[in-house]
């Protein structure tokens, strides 16, 4: 028994080194990450990639209009109609319709032309119908999550698909093309203005939301951000007739892909199996250390090797389970569950009065029938001890992902010099942008809205790098249904950068100007996944 502890609290020390991330190694990813965000900008074909998303401007909450919204995800289609009301609100509606693997373009045009034919408008002195054939066209902002080179605000070439599709043919093609061609084929009056990441989407919500925003960010199943840009600074557009535009553009940085080489990143030998026996390896390494999809597994590789160890094993007397020897078969869900069976939050209440070793007994035991339930273990394999270790466990992979959440978010504040990396010294905030204001950032995805204290811990990893004082401005709230509002701005966005075009003067974003008046409606689509 006293080998067995000892080799417990050895293991459990070395988990901890392996797993805790100081200051310094914080201090050491973000500057990696400010050399890769400038990489991404001045050229092509990098890991960390800056994809210009043509997008200028961003909301303020006062825009009006009543828009369609077209959203693929798994497989339903969802239809909706959004209604901004003008004062940081709006109102939604919606339809789903079924879909398979094999998607076709004319399957959504269907779906767009079914809700305008069948669905009457609810919004305030508005209507959805269908066109009439000398009617005037529906704009169409279309988010799409899936990788696309994107040339203009309105053109894409699909890279590959992702969760699941598998529409060959239409890959290596103009996404927005595709869809306009199906849509012209029916002869129903739709046209796509915008393509749009679900990321920009988030962005640009939470800023007609909450009246501001520099930055969206998704930490959920996958992870990435957009930010607000100066254009001079994309440097790799060269010579196109948006750089002698200037202003602003939104960026989305794909950064799941930071520090693929790894040179920063603190891998461990359960990082390095996860990612040798993904199907991707070598590449989203950043996400796969922060996302929901691989903390599961980051801990069922650990929690197997103390099932294994020898000459004694170290957990559930060495038994394990049918879940526990697939690959994926811990879902992140149980380890949220487990730290808020610790917290005594969701459906856990807090422990009966008690000493605080009563009230710790009872929290494992409550950490135990989680174990045997989600891991479909024997409750008499599993000790109190062992429950100690899994919740120990748990704590170091989520504490982990959400430190390193907060390089990004830092790296993307010191780059567009809203803040400086703080060295622990006298803060100072002159010479910054947005000196003394909010700095908004939106944020969408089930860590960082569900994981308990996923978010107090990014903020303490932010706190650390920038300093409290800008860290204490930085407001991060959710970003509601992101891409259905965030897409029906960016088609304003694409109508104004139009009627510039026309009047061949310089596109200058002014959200006073940009108030549509019902019946105007704008369908999107974008990847319910997160």
């Amino acid at each position: 028994m006293t080998f067995l502890l000892n080799a417990k609290e050895d293991i459990l020390e070395s988990l901890c080194n392996q797993f805790t991330i100081d200051d310094q190694c914080l201090f050491k990813i973000t500057q990696t990450f400010l050399s890769e965000i400038s990489d991404g900008l001045s050229s092509y074909g990098r890991p960390m990639a800056m994809i210009p998303t043509f997008v200028k401007g961003v909301p303020d909450g006062s825009e009006t209009g009543t828009f369609l919204a077209l959203d693929l995800g798994g497989t339903n289609l969802r239809v909706c109609e959004v209604t901004l009301l003008g004062d940081k609100t709006f109102s939604l509606r919606q339809q789903k319709y079924k879909v398979s693997e094999a998607l076709k373009t004319d399957y959504l045009a269907d779906s767009v032309d079914a809700f305008l034919t069948d669905t009457p408008s609810q919004g305030p002195d508005s209507h959805v119908s269908h066109a009439e054939e000398d009617s005037s066209y529906v704009p169409l902002a279309l988010t799409f999550s899936f990788p696309v080179e994107q040339s203009a605000l309105d053109s894409g070439v699909l890279l590959t698909w992702t969760k699941g599709f598998s529409a060959k043919n239409a890959i290596g093609k103009d996404i927005v093309k595709l869809l306009q061609d199906a849509f012209d084929r029916k002869h129903i009056h739709v046209k796509c203005v915008a393509l749009v990441n679900d990321t920009v989407g988030a962005l640009l919500s939470r800023a007609y939301t909450s009246g501001g925003c520099i930055l969206g960010a998704i930490f959920g199943t996958g992870t990435n951000g957009a930010y607000v840009e100066e254009v001079s600074k994309i440097t790799k557009l060269r010579q196109n007739p948006t750089v002698a535009a200037g202003g602003e553009m939104i960026v989305n940085t794909e950064w799941g892909g930071f520090n693929n080489s790894r040179s920063a990143l603190p891998t461990t030998p359960y990082d390095n199996k996860l990612d040798r026996e993904s199907i991707n390896p070598r590449f989203q390494a950043f996400e796969k250390f922060i996302s929901g999809m691989y903390l599961g597994e980051i801990a069922r590789n650990v929690i197997l090797s103390l099932i294994d160890a020898a000459p004694k094993p170290l957990l559930f007397g060495g038994r394990s389970s049918a879940v526990l020897n697939k690959q994926w078969g811990l879902d992140t869900a149980v380890l949220s569950e487990i730290e808020e069976a610790w917290e005594c939050l969701g459906r856990f209440s807090p422990p009966a009065q008690g000493s605080p070793e009563a009230q710790k007994e009872e929290k494992l035991r409550r950490i135990q029938g989680v174990l045997a339930q989600r891991l479909e273990l024997s409750l008499t394999d599993i000790s109190l001890e062992d429950a100690d270790v899994v919740r120990q466990v748990c704590n170091l992979i989520a504490s982990r992902a959400a430190r390193m959440s907060g390089t990004a978010v830092a790296a993307i504040l010191v780059h567009t010099e809203r803040a400086r990396l703080w060295d622990h010294g006298e803060q100072s905030s002159a010479g910054l942008k947005d000196e003394g204001k909010r700095i908004g950032v939106g944020v969408d995805g089930s860590l960082v809205e569900f994981y308990p204290n996923f978010q107090t811990k990014l903020r303490a990893s932010l706190r650390a790098l920038v300093g409290p004082e800008v860290e204490s401005r930085v407001d991060i709230g959710m970003a509601k249904d992101g891409s259905g509002v965030g897409a029906a701005l960016c088609a304003l966005v694409a109508q104004r950068q139009t009627q510039a075009n026309h009047t061949n003067g310089a596109y200058e974003y002014d959200p006073k100007d940009i108030k549509v008046t019902p019946p105007i409606e704008i369908a999107y689509i974008s990847s319910l996944s997160r």
